[in-house]
């Protein structure tokens, strides 16, 4: 008979995980509580009363999880105090997607951004930054991600007008369509039942935290899947929408690649490692991946605008022209929160140490460039492969699909009616007033 998977939440995230405790039998009633460890296991929903610490982990295989080896992670994300040796900057393959990008992003992030924002702030938002880094990602590196496109900028620009237009501002954009914001234990209940829809419950790990420049992560350590939640930005009525982005959509090409649900075997396609990726020559997952991730995140919105992947593409490109002070004023005309202003500023300059020069980090911009891309041929690719083959590009679905191991094959729930999928995507492209003569145009 199946073994119905526990959750185990762990107080204390990484670094308690790391130690190698060992979870304690489960009593008759599925609770067990330890004052000597901020440890809980639970096998049944947690009720609102309960309240959790600030790092919560979510995983389960019957009982307990074994002690955690050292993390090793798989796949790019930004990392909560982020640690790593010189020479793991230079790690991976040309091409690589997971572990490079992983180790850039821990490179790039300052390691001063508080005592770098305290300056800026008293200075009435004139001085530039000057940022540290606990290891700078080498000079090559950084020039490869230096160049910003202006293909897509008038599109982010509309996007965001469009939204100005109809709310006034993105404060009461932000609060009208996200709602409130959600203590832990809220966000705890959000996952837990989206988990349960996905029929994943306990085979992610779950962390919360403050310290997080993007809203989510999510990371492969061990082989096993592992989000990180932005505690300061989860919304109400945007949390499953960042739960489609990160769960729905990246973490089923984990599961499908690493065949999470046939004990993490990592053979289940041919193109599983890089080896397999340049035996087929397949072109790179991005921006295919964020794209469609992107899309997911907004796909049941009332108004499902394309306001963050916009901005992000946009504040990239003013990066790339402007310093950091120069920078701030100019997203004033989109943003008023000189926090929010912040972080976006601080994500697009990351990696750079003297932001009174005009240079950004262009990673940001694959939001947007996906997202277009793939409303651009969403009458041809067909979403049940591109999902269920795992890390490709939406280029490779038809050559691979003769290759693939489709056994076992599962999508996310919303991927399930074809139908509605497409009359929300035509919403999407509605809403943002995109139109395919103008995306012909554009994407060739």
């Amino acid at each position: 008979p199946p073994i119905w998977p526990m959750a185990m939440v762990r107080a204390g995230g990484e670094s308690s995980l790391a130690k190698g405790t060992v979870p304690l039998p489960l009593l008759s009633s599925g609770w067990y509580c330890s004052d000597q460890q901020p440890s809980v296991l639970i096998s049944s929903p947690i009720s609102n009363g309960v309240k959790l610490a600030n790092s919560i982990s979510a995983a389960g295989n019957g009982i307990g999880l074994p002690p955690r080896p050292r993390s090793r992670a798989k796949r790019h994300c930004n990392q909560t105090k982020p640690k790593q040796s010189p020479s793991s900057k230079s790690h991976g393959k040309e091409g690589d997607d997971s572990g490079r990008k992983l180790c850039l992003l821990t490179a790039i992030k300052p390691s001063n951004v508080e005592k770098e924002k305290m300056k800026f702030f008293k200075s009435d938002f004139t001085y530039n930054p000057q940022f540290e880094y606990e290891n700078p990602a080498l000079p090559n590196v950084l020039a490869k991600h230096s160049q910003a496109s202006d293909r897509f900028l008038k599109q982010s620009i509309n996007i965001m007008e469009r939204t100005l237009q109809k709310y006034g501002s993105y404060e009461k954009f932000e609060q009208a369509t996200g709602g409130s914001l959600l203590t832990k234990s809220r966000i705890w209940n959000h996952v837990r039942k989206y988990m349960v829809k996905e029929g994943c419950l306990g085979e992610i790990v779950v962390h919360l935290t403050e310290d997080l420049l993007s809203r989510a992560s999510m990371t492969v350590v061990n082989g096993r899947p592992t989000l990180t939640i932005n505690i300061s930005t989860a919304r109400e009525h945007w949390l499953e929408g960042m739960l489609r982005h990160e769960i729905g959509m990246i973490s089923y090409s984990f599961l499908f690649r690493n065949s999470l649900f046939r004990g993490f075997n990592n053979n289940s396609q041919p193109w599983c490692n890089w080896n397999g990726r340049r035996k087929h020559g397949l072109k790179p997952i991005n921006p295919t991946e964020e794209g469609l991730a992107s899309i997911h995140s907004v796909l049941f919105r009332k108004d499902p605008f394309l306001w963050r992947a916009a901005l992000l593409y946009y504040t990239v490109y003013q990066a790339s022209q402007m310093s950091f002070s120069q920078l701030f004023q100019d997203v004033g005309k989109f943003v008023q929160d000189p926090n929010t202003r912040w972080d976006y500023c601080v994500r697009a300059k990351r990696g750079w140490t003297d932001t009174s020069q005009p240079g950004c980090f262009n990673k940001d911009q694959v939001y947007l460039d996906g997202i277009l891309r793939i409303l651009r041929y969403r009458e041809s690719i067909d979403f049940h492969l591109l999902t269920a083959l795992g890390k490709i590009s939406y280029e490779d679905v038809d050559r691979l699909k003769g290759l693939a191991v489709i056994e076992n094959m599962r999508v996310p729930h919303f991927l399930q009616d074809h139908a509605r999928y497409m009359e929300h995507l035509e919403k999407i492209m509605e809403v943002n007033e995109l139109t395919d003569e103008e995306l012909q145009d554009l994407i060739d």
